[in-house]
Protein backbone atom coordinates (compact mmCIF):
# COMPACT_ATOMS: atom_id res chain seq x y z
CA UNK A 1 0.00 0.00 0.00
CA UNK A 2 1.09 3.60 -0.63
CA UNK A 3 2.50 5.15 2.43
CA UNK A 4 2.02 8.93 1.74
CA UNK A 5 2.70 9.93 5.23
CA UNK A 6 6.92 9.05 4.36
CA UNK A 7 8.72 12.27 3.58
CA UNK A 8 10.49 11.96 0.15
CA UNK A 9 14.02 11.73 0.30
CA UNK A 10 16.98 10.80 -2.48
CA UNK A 11 16.43 7.55 -1.49
CA UNK A 12 13.23 6.70 -1.71
CA UNK A 13 11.94 8.79 -5.20
CA UNK A 14 12.78 9.15 -8.77
CA UNK A 15 11.66 11.82 -11.08
CA UNK A 16 10.15 12.06 -14.49
CA UNK A 17 10.26 15.29 -16.37
CA UNK A 18 7.65 14.74 -19.27
CA UNK A 19 7.37 17.01 -22.88
CA UNK A 20 8.87 19.91 -21.28
CA UNK A 21 9.51 20.83 -25.43
CA UNK A 22 8.63 24.64 -26.91
CA UNK A 23 5.67 23.47 -28.46
CA UNK A 24 4.21 22.12 -26.23
CA UNK A 25 5.23 25.10 -23.78
CA UNK A 26 3.49 27.26 -25.93
CA UNK A 27 -0.06 25.94 -25.72
CA UNK A 28 0.16 26.80 -21.57
CA UNK A 29 -1.98 29.13 -20.47
CA UNK A 30 -2.61 27.83 -17.14
CA UNK A 31 1.55 29.72 -15.46
CA UNK A 32 3.18 31.78 -16.51
CA UNK A 33 5.56 29.95 -19.12
CA UNK A 34 8.68 31.44 -17.99
CA UNK A 35 7.93 30.80 -14.19
CA UNK A 36 7.12 27.32 -15.47
CA UNK A 37 10.65 26.92 -17.61
CA UNK A 38 12.42 28.58 -14.19
CA UNK A 39 10.25 25.86 -11.86
CA UNK A 40 10.96 22.88 -13.81
CA UNK A 41 15.09 23.71 -14.58
CA UNK A 42 15.17 24.13 -10.86
CA UNK A 43 13.97 20.57 -9.80
CA UNK A 44 16.10 19.41 -12.63
CA UNK A 45 19.30 21.13 -10.29
CA UNK A 46 17.48 19.48 -7.57
CA UNK A 47 17.44 16.49 -8.43
CA UNK A 48 20.73 16.40 -9.68
CA UNK A 49 22.17 17.54 -6.56
CA UNK A 50 20.63 14.81 -4.60
CA UNK A 51 21.30 12.42 -7.44
CA UNK A 52 17.97 11.27 -7.99
CA UNK A 53 17.53 9.19 -10.97
CA UNK A 54 15.38 11.27 -13.57
CA UNK A 55 13.55 9.90 -16.66
CA UNK A 56 13.17 12.69 -19.78
CA UNK A 57 10.81 11.71 -21.88
CA UNK A 58 9.45 13.61 -25.38
CA UNK A 59 6.47 12.83 -27.91
CA UNK A 60 6.94 14.11 -31.39
CA UNK A 61 10.40 15.80 -31.12
CA UNK A 62 11.05 16.42 -34.89
CA UNK A 63 7.55 16.41 -36.49
CA UNK A 64 6.36 18.60 -33.87
CA UNK A 65 7.21 19.67 -30.64
CA UNK A 66 10.81 20.61 -30.43
CA UNK A 67 13.66 19.61 -28.42
CA UNK A 68 13.80 19.45 -24.81
CA UNK A 69 14.52 22.64 -23.03
CA UNK A 70 18.16 23.12 -23.44
CA UNK A 71 18.06 24.66 -19.62
CA UNK A 72 17.15 20.84 -18.55
CA UNK A 73 19.53 19.15 -21.05
CA UNK A 74 22.52 20.93 -19.85
CA UNK A 75 21.55 20.12 -16.94
CA UNK A 76 21.38 16.78 -17.22
CA UNK A 77 23.56 16.08 -20.49
CA UNK A 78 23.85 12.67 -20.02
CA UNK A 79 20.53 11.77 -19.37
CA UNK A 80 18.73 9.41 -22.37
CA UNK A 81 15.91 11.05 -24.03
CA UNK A 82 13.11 8.78 -23.90
CA UNK A 83 11.23 9.40 -27.53
CA UNK A 84 7.50 7.99 -27.71
CA UNK A 85 4.50 8.35 -29.82
CA UNK A 86 1.53 7.96 -27.35
CA UNK A 87 0.53 11.05 -25.26
CA UNK A 88 0.43 8.57 -21.90
CA UNK A 89 3.74 7.50 -21.29
CA UNK A 90 3.37 4.94 -19.27
CA UNK A 91 2.01 2.54 -22.61
CA UNK A 92 5.81 3.32 -23.66
CA UNK A 93 8.43 0.22 -22.65
CA UNK A 94 11.02 2.16 -22.55
CA UNK A 95 9.71 4.76 -19.48
CA UNK A 96 8.66 1.82 -17.83
CA UNK A 97 11.48 -0.10 -18.16
CA UNK A 98 13.74 3.53 -16.44
CA UNK A 99 11.26 3.80 -14.02
CA UNK A 100 11.72 0.03 -12.51
CA UNK A 101 15.63 0.26 -13.36
CA UNK A 102 15.64 3.07 -10.54
CA UNK A 103 13.51 1.15 -8.12
CA UNK A 104 11.88 3.61 -6.12
CA UNK A 105 7.98 3.47 -5.78
CA UNK A 106 8.06 7.41 -5.10
CA UNK A 107 7.62 9.18 -8.58
CA UNK A 108 7.59 13.04 -8.91
CA UNK A 109 6.41 14.05 -12.21
CA UNK A 110 6.83 17.77 -14.12
CA UNK A 111 5.21 17.72 -16.99
CA UNK A 112 3.14 19.16 -20.09
CA UNK A 113 -0.01 19.05 -20.61
CA UNK A 114 -1.47 18.73 -16.76
CA UNK A 115 -4.58 17.55 -18.30
CA UNK A 116 -3.15 14.88 -20.62
CA UNK A 117 0.14 13.69 -20.29
CA UNK A 118 0.19 14.22 -16.73
CA UNK A 119 -2.99 12.86 -15.99
CA UNK A 120 -2.82 9.90 -18.25
CA UNK A 121 0.56 8.44 -17.21
CA UNK A 122 -0.07 9.70 -13.16
CA UNK A 123 -3.77 7.32 -13.15
CA UNK A 124 -2.09 4.30 -15.13
CA UNK A 125 1.15 4.30 -13.17
CA UNK A 126 -0.93 4.03 -10.17
CA UNK A 127 -3.48 1.25 -11.69
CA UNK A 128 -1.30 -0.59 -13.56
CA UNK A 129 2.97 -0.22 -11.73
CA UNK A 130 1.57 0.67 -7.98
CA UNK A 131 3.81 4.00 -8.09
CA UNK A 132 2.82 6.40 -5.75
CA UNK A 133 2.83 10.03 -7.45
CA UNK A 134 3.80 13.54 -6.81
CA UNK A 135 2.21 15.90 -9.16
CA UNK A 136 4.40 19.07 -9.03
CA UNK A 137 1.76 21.58 -9.54
CA UNK A 138 4.11 24.45 -10.53
CA UNK A 139 6.12 22.81 -12.65
CA UNK A 140 3.00 21.66 -15.05
CA UNK A 141 0.96 23.00 -16.79
CA UNK A 142 -2.42 22.98 -18.90
CA UNK A 143 -4.06 24.63 -21.91
CA UNK A 144 -6.17 26.83 -19.07
CA UNK A 145 -6.31 26.80 -15.75
CA UNK A 146 -9.38 24.86 -15.65
CA UNK A 147 -7.05 22.42 -17.52
CA UNK A 148 -4.55 22.23 -14.83
CA UNK A 149 -7.22 22.95 -12.03
CA UNK A 150 -9.39 20.06 -12.99
CA UNK A 151 -6.62 17.62 -13.74
CA UNK A 152 -5.03 18.41 -10.78
CA UNK A 153 -8.30 17.51 -9.05
CA UNK A 154 -9.64 14.45 -10.32
CA UNK A 155 -5.87 13.06 -9.99
CA UNK A 156 -5.60 14.09 -6.08
CA UNK A 157 -9.66 12.25 -5.48
CA UNK A 158 -7.36 9.65 -7.58
CA UNK A 159 -5.07 9.60 -5.07
CA UNK A 160 -1.96 11.32 -6.76
CA UNK A 161 -0.19 13.81 -4.15
CA UNK A 162 0.18 17.58 -5.10
CA UNK A 163 3.39 19.07 -4.42
CA UNK A 164 5.57 22.32 -5.63
CA UNK A 165 9.17 22.62 -6.58
CA UNK A 166 10.32 24.05 -3.73
CA UNK A 167 8.51 21.55 -1.34
CA UNK A 168 10.62 18.97 -2.92
CA UNK A 169 13.90 20.37 -2.95
CA UNK A 170 13.59 21.43 0.56
CA UNK A 171 12.03 17.97 1.25
CA UNK A 172 15.12 16.16 0.02
CA UNK A 173 17.05 18.59 2.17
CA UNK A 174 15.44 18.26 5.10
CA UNK A 175 17.72 19.10 7.70
CA UNK A 176 20.09 22.50 7.31
CA UNK A 177 22.41 20.15 8.94
CA UNK A 178 23.59 18.27 6.24
CA UNK A 179 26.39 19.86 5.03
CA UNK A 180 26.92 18.03 1.51
CA UNK A 181 23.95 19.50 0.04
CA UNK A 182 24.32 22.59 1.84
CA UNK A 183 26.04 24.90 -0.45
CA UNK A 184 23.86 23.96 -3.76
CA UNK A 185 20.15 24.11 -2.13
CA UNK A 186 21.06 27.57 -1.01
CA UNK A 187 22.59 28.62 -4.55
CA UNK A 188 19.45 27.04 -6.30
CA UNK A 189 17.42 29.03 -3.51
CA UNK A 190 18.65 32.17 -4.61
CA UNK A 191 18.91 31.02 -8.62
CA UNK A 192 15.14 30.06 -8.53
CA UNK A 193 13.09 30.88 -5.50
CA UNK A 194 11.75 34.17 -6.15
CA UNK A 195 10.88 36.19 -3.07
CA UNK A 196 12.73 33.75 -0.82
CA UNK A 197 16.15 33.54 -2.54
CA UNK A 198 16.30 37.41 -2.07
CA UNK A 199 15.79 37.19 1.27
CA UNK A 200 18.62 34.95 1.65
CA UNK A 201 20.58 37.35 -0.47
CA UNK A 202 19.67 40.03 2.02
CA UNK A 203 20.60 38.07 5.26
CA UNK A 204 23.80 36.94 3.63
CA UNK A 205 24.88 40.53 2.25
CA UNK A 206 23.66 42.77 4.94
CA UNK A 207 23.02 41.29 8.19
CA UNK A 208 26.00 38.58 7.76
CA UNK A 209 28.22 41.15 6.07
CA UNK A 210 28.67 38.99 3.61
CA UNK A 211 30.23 40.38 0.14
CA UNK A 212 29.52 36.49 -1.64
CA UNK A 213 28.22 36.27 -4.73
CA UNK A 214 26.78 33.25 -6.56
CA UNK A 215 27.72 31.52 -10.16
CA UNK A 216 26.35 28.68 -11.57
CA UNK A 217 24.20 27.52 -8.48
CA UNK A 218 27.53 27.79 -6.49
CA UNK A 219 28.50 30.37 -3.51
CA UNK A 220 31.65 32.13 -4.27
CA UNK A 221 33.27 34.24 -1.18
CA UNK A 222 33.02 34.23 2.64
CA UNK A 223 30.12 31.48 4.28
CA UNK A 224 27.70 33.77 6.42
CA UNK A 225 28.38 33.43 10.11
CA UNK A 226 26.47 30.87 12.37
Amino acid sequence: MPDYLELLTPQNSQLIIIDHQPQMAFGVQSIDRQMLKNNVVALAKAAKVFAVPTTITTVETESFSGHTYPEILAVLPDNKILERTSMNSWDDQNVRDALAAAGRKKVVVAGLWTEVCNAMFALSAMKEGGYEIYMVADASGGTSKDAHDYAMQRMVQAGVVPVTWQQVLLEWQRDWARKDTYDATIGLVQQHSGAYGIGVDYAYTLVHKSPERVKHGERIGPKPAK
